[in-house]
Protein backbone atom coordinates (compact mmCIF):
# COMPACT_ATOMS: atom_id res chain seq x y z
CA UNK A 1 0.00 0.00 0.00
CA UNK A 2 0.69 3.48 -0.23
CA UNK A 3 2.71 5.36 2.20
CA UNK A 4 1.85 8.91 1.72
CA UNK A 5 -0.28 10.65 4.40
CA UNK A 6 -1.20 7.37 6.61
CA UNK A 7 -3.04 8.48 9.35
CA UNK A 8 -3.22 5.62 12.53
CA UNK A 9 -4.67 6.42 15.52
CA UNK A 10 -2.53 3.70 18.28
CA UNK A 11 -5.33 2.65 21.57
CA UNK A 12 -3.05 1.08 24.19
CA UNK A 13 -4.79 -0.01 27.44
CA UNK A 14 -3.37 -3.33 28.74
CA UNK A 15 -2.17 -2.49 32.67
CA UNK A 16 -2.95 0.82 34.29
CA UNK A 17 -1.67 3.45 31.87
CA UNK A 18 -4.56 4.51 29.14
CA UNK A 19 -2.71 6.07 26.05
CA UNK A 20 -3.54 7.33 22.58
CA UNK A 21 -1.18 8.30 20.14
CA UNK A 22 -1.49 9.19 16.54
CA UNK A 23 1.35 8.84 13.60
CA UNK A 24 1.43 9.83 10.23
CA UNK A 25 4.11 8.00 7.80
CA UNK A 26 5.97 6.86 10.60
CA UNK A 27 6.38 10.15 12.71
CA UNK A 28 4.33 10.55 15.86
CA UNK A 29 1.79 13.77 15.91
CA UNK A 30 0.76 13.29 19.76
CA UNK A 31 1.63 10.30 22.78
CA UNK A 32 -0.99 11.01 25.23
CA UNK A 33 -1.17 8.74 28.86
CA UNK A 34 -3.58 9.30 31.62
CA UNK A 35 -1.78 7.55 34.53
CA UNK A 36 -3.24 5.59 37.37
CA UNK A 37 -2.14 7.20 40.82
CA UNK A 38 -4.70 5.13 42.98
CA UNK A 39 -2.53 2.06 42.61
CA UNK A 40 -0.22 3.60 44.25
CA UNK A 41 -2.55 3.50 48.03
CA UNK A 42 -2.13 -0.80 47.15
CA UNK A 43 1.73 -1.26 46.55
CA UNK A 44 0.64 -2.77 43.43
CA UNK A 45 -2.24 -2.74 40.14
CA UNK A 46 -5.93 -3.88 41.14
CA UNK A 47 -7.11 -4.89 38.21
CA UNK A 48 -10.58 -3.84 38.76
CA UNK A 49 -10.09 -0.60 39.55
CA UNK A 50 -7.51 -0.33 36.59
CA UNK A 51 -10.45 -1.25 33.80
CA UNK A 52 -12.60 1.39 35.64
CA UNK A 53 -9.82 3.85 35.11
CA UNK A 54 -9.87 3.01 31.35
CA UNK A 55 -13.52 3.54 30.94
CA UNK A 56 -13.12 6.95 32.49
CA UNK A 57 -9.99 7.76 30.45
CA UNK A 58 -10.57 6.49 27.15
CA UNK A 59 -12.48 8.79 25.29
CA UNK A 60 -11.00 12.08 26.49
CA UNK A 61 -7.23 10.27 25.96
CA UNK A 62 -8.12 9.80 22.40
CA UNK A 63 -9.70 12.80 21.80
CA UNK A 64 -6.61 15.21 23.56
CA UNK A 65 -4.38 12.73 20.74
CA UNK A 66 -6.45 13.52 17.73
CA UNK A 67 -6.43 17.18 19.27
CA UNK A 68 -2.36 17.62 19.46
CA UNK A 69 -1.94 15.58 16.61
CA UNK A 70 -4.26 18.26 14.69
CA UNK A 71 -6.70 16.31 12.89
CA UNK A 72 -10.05 15.31 13.25
CA UNK A 73 -11.09 11.45 13.20
CA UNK A 74 -12.78 11.29 9.75
CA UNK A 75 -8.64 11.60 8.24
CA UNK A 76 -7.92 8.41 10.20
CA UNK A 77 -6.83 5.50 7.85
CA UNK A 78 -6.84 2.68 10.32
CA UNK A 79 -7.16 2.20 14.55
CA UNK A 80 -4.76 -0.08 16.33
CA UNK A 81 -4.59 -1.12 19.56
CA UNK A 82 -3.15 -3.64 21.81
CA UNK A 83 -5.14 -7.24 22.04
CA UNK A 84 -2.43 -8.47 24.75
CA UNK A 85 -0.69 -9.45 26.87
CA UNK A 86 -2.08 -7.93 29.45
CA UNK A 87 -4.53 -7.26 31.92
CA UNK A 88 -7.89 -9.02 30.75
CA UNK A 89 -10.27 -6.22 31.94
CA UNK A 90 -8.07 -3.20 30.99
CA UNK A 91 -7.56 -5.06 27.14
CA UNK A 92 -11.40 -5.79 27.06
CA UNK A 93 -11.70 -1.52 27.55
CA UNK A 94 -9.22 -0.81 24.52
CA UNK A 95 -10.57 -3.22 21.88
CA UNK A 96 -13.78 -2.63 22.64
CA UNK A 97 -13.40 0.72 22.14
CA UNK A 98 -11.15 0.53 18.96
CA UNK A 99 -13.25 -1.89 17.43
CA UNK A 100 -16.33 0.12 17.59
CA UNK A 101 -14.51 3.59 16.33
CA UNK A 102 -13.15 1.80 13.63
CA UNK A 103 -16.10 0.16 12.59
CA UNK A 104 -18.13 3.35 12.83
CA UNK A 105 -15.36 5.32 10.82
CA UNK A 106 -15.84 2.31 8.29
CA UNK A 107 -11.85 1.79 8.58
CA UNK A 108 -9.31 -1.02 9.01
CA UNK A 109 -8.73 -2.38 12.44
CA UNK A 110 -4.79 -3.68 13.40
CA UNK A 111 -4.11 -5.51 16.42
CA UNK A 112 -0.91 -5.25 18.05
CA UNK A 113 0.85 -7.49 20.58
CA UNK A 114 1.86 -5.22 23.49
CA UNK A 115 5.56 -6.62 23.78
CA UNK A 116 6.45 -6.68 19.89
CA UNK A 117 5.32 -2.99 19.91
CA UNK A 118 8.27 -2.42 22.72
CA UNK A 119 10.51 -3.32 20.16
CA UNK A 120 9.38 -2.22 17.82
CA UNK A 121 9.25 1.58 19.28
CA UNK A 122 13.10 1.75 18.04
CA UNK A 123 11.25 2.18 14.40
CA UNK A 124 9.54 5.28 15.10
CA UNK A 125 11.04 8.10 12.95
CA UNK A 126 12.61 10.36 15.94
CA UNK A 127 15.69 12.81 15.34
CA UNK A 128 18.88 11.50 16.62
CA UNK A 129 17.77 7.86 16.91
CA UNK A 130 19.27 5.18 14.77
CA UNK A 131 17.00 2.19 14.20
CA UNK A 132 18.49 -0.65 14.85
CA UNK A 133 19.43 -3.16 11.55
CA UNK A 134 18.42 -6.90 10.94
CA UNK A 135 18.97 -9.22 12.60
CA UNK A 136 19.12 -8.03 16.24
CA UNK A 137 18.62 -9.11 19.64
CA UNK A 138 16.03 -7.27 21.80
CA UNK A 139 16.09 -7.19 26.10
CA UNK A 140 12.31 -6.74 26.92
CA UNK A 141 12.45 -5.81 30.53
CA UNK A 142 8.75 -4.80 32.57
CA UNK A 143 6.70 -5.47 35.39
CA UNK A 144 5.63 -8.53 33.79
CA UNK A 145 8.27 -9.81 31.12
CA UNK A 146 11.47 -10.18 30.92
CA UNK A 147 12.93 -11.86 27.25
CA UNK A 148 15.75 -11.76 24.98
CA UNK A 149 14.12 -11.79 21.53
CA UNK A 150 16.01 -12.36 17.87
CA UNK A 151 14.44 -9.59 15.28
CA UNK A 152 14.95 -10.72 11.77
CA UNK A 153 12.01 -8.13 10.55
CA UNK A 154 9.65 -6.16 11.42
CA UNK A 155 6.83 -9.24 11.78
CA UNK A 156 9.83 -12.45 12.50
CA UNK A 157 10.72 -12.41 16.01
CA UNK A 158 11.30 -15.67 18.09
CA UNK A 159 11.92 -15.53 22.32
CA UNK A 160 15.47 -16.94 22.98
CA UNK A 161 15.01 -16.35 26.81
CA UNK A 162 12.27 -15.69 29.46
CA UNK A 163 12.03 -14.76 33.29
CA UNK A 164 10.56 -18.62 34.99
CA UNK A 165 9.14 -16.79 37.39
CA UNK A 166 9.21 -13.07 38.37
CA UNK A 167 10.18 -10.46 35.70
CA UNK A 168 12.33 -8.00 36.57
CA UNK A 169 10.38 -4.94 37.07
CA UNK A 170 8.99 -7.62 39.63
CA UNK A 171 12.25 -7.89 41.52
CA UNK A 172 12.97 -4.24 42.06
CA UNK A 173 9.08 -3.27 43.14
CA UNK A 174 9.08 -6.54 45.65
CA UNK A 175 12.93 -5.65 46.87
CA UNK A 176 11.39 -1.85 46.74
CA UNK A 177 8.70 -3.65 49.28
CA UNK A 178 10.99 -5.48 51.38
CA UNK A 179 12.89 -1.92 52.22
CA UNK A 180 9.68 0.22 52.75
CA UNK A 181 9.45 2.24 49.92
CA UNK A 182 6.45 3.33 47.66
CA UNK A 183 5.17 1.19 44.58
CA UNK A 184 6.19 1.37 41.40
CA UNK A 185 9.84 0.82 43.44
CA UNK A 186 11.93 0.81 40.60
CA UNK A 187 12.46 4.81 39.63
CA UNK A 188 13.30 5.03 43.91
CA UNK A 189 16.15 2.72 43.74
CA UNK A 190 17.11 3.91 40.85
CA UNK A 191 17.39 7.62 42.29
CA UNK A 192 18.98 6.17 45.33
CA UNK A 193 21.44 3.67 43.68
CA UNK A 194 23.09 6.47 42.18
CA UNK A 195 24.12 7.57 45.58
CA UNK A 196 25.37 4.40 47.19
CA UNK A 197 28.12 1.86 46.89
CA UNK A 198 26.87 -0.79 44.10
CA UNK A 199 29.54 -3.64 46.21
CA UNK A 200 28.73 -2.43 49.66
CA UNK A 201 26.34 -6.14 49.99
CA UNK A 202 26.62 -8.87 47.69
CA UNK A 203 23.76 -10.84 46.45
CA UNK A 204 23.90 -14.20 44.90
CA UNK A 205 22.81 -14.69 41.28
CA UNK A 206 20.51 -17.27 40.64
CA UNK A 207 21.74 -20.17 38.68
CA UNK A 208 19.90 -20.69 35.27
CA UNK A 209 20.53 -23.00 33.02
CA UNK A 210 20.60 -21.37 28.91
CA UNK A 211 19.21 -17.82 28.45
CA UNK A 212 16.69 -18.23 30.79
CA UNK A 213 16.15 -15.68 34.01
CA UNK A 214 14.80 -16.15 37.24
CA UNK A 215 14.54 -13.36 40.08
CA UNK A 216 12.18 -15.17 42.60
CA UNK A 217 15.29 -16.21 44.01
CA UNK A 218 16.61 -12.60 44.58
CA UNK A 219 14.02 -11.56 46.22
CA UNK A 220 14.02 -14.17 48.84
CA UNK A 221 17.73 -13.95 49.34
CA UNK A 222 17.03 -9.73 49.84
CA UNK A 223 14.17 -10.69 52.38
CA UNK A 224 16.12 -13.13 54.66
CA UNK A 225 19.31 -10.05 54.40
CA UNK A 226 17.25 -7.57 55.57
CA UNK A 227 15.60 -9.57 58.30
CA UNK A 228 18.92 -10.55 58.99
CA UNK A 229 20.36 -7.33 59.58
CA UNK A 230 17.22 -5.84 60.96
CA UNK A 231 17.60 -7.87 63.64
CA UNK A 232 21.00 -6.92 64.66
CA UNK A 233 20.33 -3.51 63.96
CA UNK A 234 17.17 -2.15 63.67
CA UNK A 235 18.03 0.61 61.79
CA UNK A 236 19.80 -0.59 59.03
CA UNK A 237 17.67 -0.01 56.02
CA UNK A 238 17.34 3.42 57.30
CA UNK A 239 21.08 3.82 57.68
CA UNK A 240 22.11 1.70 54.38
CA UNK A 241 19.01 2.41 52.03
CA UNK A 242 21.39 3.74 49.31
CA UNK A 243 23.89 1.18 49.72
CA UNK A 244 21.18 -1.94 49.41
CA UNK A 245 19.53 -0.39 46.68
CA UNK A 246 22.87 -0.11 44.65
CA UNK A 247 23.72 -3.37 45.51
CA UNK A 248 20.86 -4.92 44.54
CA UNK A 249 20.47 -3.02 41.13
CA UNK A 250 24.27 -3.77 40.66
CA UNK A 251 22.84 -7.51 40.73
CA UNK A 252 20.09 -7.21 38.59
CA UNK A 253 21.71 -5.37 35.53
CA UNK A 254 24.30 -7.92 36.33
CA UNK A 255 21.91 -11.02 35.81
CA UNK A 256 20.59 -9.26 32.41
CA UNK A 257 24.31 -8.48 31.09
CA UNK A 258 25.51 -12.08 31.37
CA UNK A 259 22.62 -13.35 29.75
CA UNK A 260 22.75 -10.66 27.08
CA UNK A 261 26.31 -11.85 26.77
CA UNK A 262 25.83 -15.33 26.10
CA UNK A 263 23.11 -14.48 23.71
CA UNK A 264 25.06 -12.07 21.54
CA UNK A 265 27.50 -15.29 21.77
CA UNK A 266 25.06 -18.20 20.40
CA UNK A 267 23.52 -16.38 17.70
CA UNK A 268 26.50 -14.04 16.33
CA UNK A 269 24.19 -10.97 16.43
CA UNK A 270 26.05 -7.86 18.30
CA UNK A 271 23.13 -5.43 17.44
CA UNK A 272 21.38 -4.96 21.15
CA UNK A 273 18.11 -3.29 21.64
CA UNK A 274 15.96 -2.20 24.71
CA UNK A 275 12.48 -1.79 25.32
CA UNK A 276 9.98 -1.87 27.88
CA UNK A 277 8.98 -0.04 31.46
CA UNK A 278 12.27 -1.02 33.73
CA UNK A 279 14.73 -0.11 30.56
CA UNK A 280 14.19 3.73 31.74
CA UNK A 281 16.32 2.40 34.81
CA UNK A 282 19.53 4.42 34.42
CA UNK A 283 21.92 1.90 35.84
CA UNK A 284 21.10 -0.77 33.15
CA UNK A 285 21.08 2.02 30.43
CA UNK A 286 24.66 2.50 31.43
CA UNK A 287 25.78 -0.89 31.61
CA UNK A 288 24.17 -1.90 27.87
CA UNK A 289 25.75 1.41 26.42
CA UNK A 290 29.24 -0.24 28.54
CA UNK A 291 28.83 -3.50 26.76
CA UNK A 292 29.98 -1.73 23.19
CA UNK A 293 33.10 -0.15 24.52
CA UNK A 294 33.95 -4.38 26.75
CA UNK A 295 31.84 -6.92 23.91
CA UNK A 296 31.55 -4.85 20.86
CA UNK A 297 28.03 -4.10 20.57
CA UNK A 298 26.04 -1.80 19.11
CA UNK A 299 23.74 -1.09 21.62
CA UNK A 300 20.19 0.99 20.70
CA UNK A 301 18.32 2.88 23.68
CA UNK A 302 14.56 4.34 22.81
CA UNK A 303 13.47 7.67 23.61
CA UNK A 304 12.57 7.72 27.14
CA UNK A 305 9.20 8.68 27.03
CA UNK A 306 8.45 5.17 24.37
CA UNK A 307 10.02 2.92 27.16
CA UNK A 308 7.23 2.56 29.25
CA UNK A 309 3.25 1.61 28.38
CA UNK A 310 2.74 3.93 25.38
CA UNK A 311 0.27 4.25 22.71
CA UNK A 312 3.46 5.58 20.10
CA UNK A 313 4.50 2.34 20.08
CA UNK A 314 1.26 0.45 18.92
CA UNK A 315 0.73 3.42 16.37
CA UNK A 316 4.69 2.50 14.64
CA UNK A 317 3.29 -1.28 14.67
CA UNK A 318 -0.09 -0.03 13.65
CA UNK A 319 1.80 1.72 10.61
CA UNK A 320 4.11 -0.82 9.70
CA UNK A 321 1.12 -3.69 9.82
CA UNK A 322 -0.90 -1.34 7.87
CA UNK A 323 1.01 -0.65 4.67
CA UNK A 324 1.74 -5.04 4.46
CA UNK A 325 -2.01 -4.95 4.75
CA UNK A 326 -2.29 -6.68 7.86
CA UNK A 327 -5.25 -6.40 9.42
CA UNK A 328 -7.43 -7.77 12.00
CA UNK A 329 -11.34 -9.24 11.58
CA UNK A 330 -14.17 -7.36 13.06
CA UNK A 331 -14.85 -10.60 15.87
CA UNK A 332 -10.91 -10.27 17.32
CA UNK A 333 -10.82 -10.56 20.99
CA UNK A 334 -8.12 -9.68 23.89
CA UNK A 335 -5.80 -12.35 24.79
CA UNK A 336 -4.26 -11.48 28.23
CA UNK A 337 -1.46 -13.98 27.90
CA UNK A 338 -0.79 -13.28 24.01
CA UNK A 339 2.69 -14.43 22.71
CA UNK A 340 5.54 -12.61 20.90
Amino acid sequence: MSSQNIYILGIESSCDDTAASVIHNGKILSNVVASQKIHEDYGGVVPELASRAHQQNIVPVVHEALKVANISKDQLHAIAFTSGPGLMGSLLVGTSFAKSLAFGLNIPLINVNHMKAHILAHFIEEDGFIKPPFPFLALTISGGHTQIVTVKNHFDMTVIGETIDDAVGEAFDKSGKILGLGYPAGPEIDKRAKLGNPKAFKFTKPKVDGLNFSFSGLKTAILYFVQRETKANPKFVEENINDICASIQYTIKGILIDKLKLASKETGINHIAIGGGVSANSGIRQALKDGERKFGWKTYIPKFEFTTDNAAMIAIVGYLKYLEGYFAERNITASARLKI
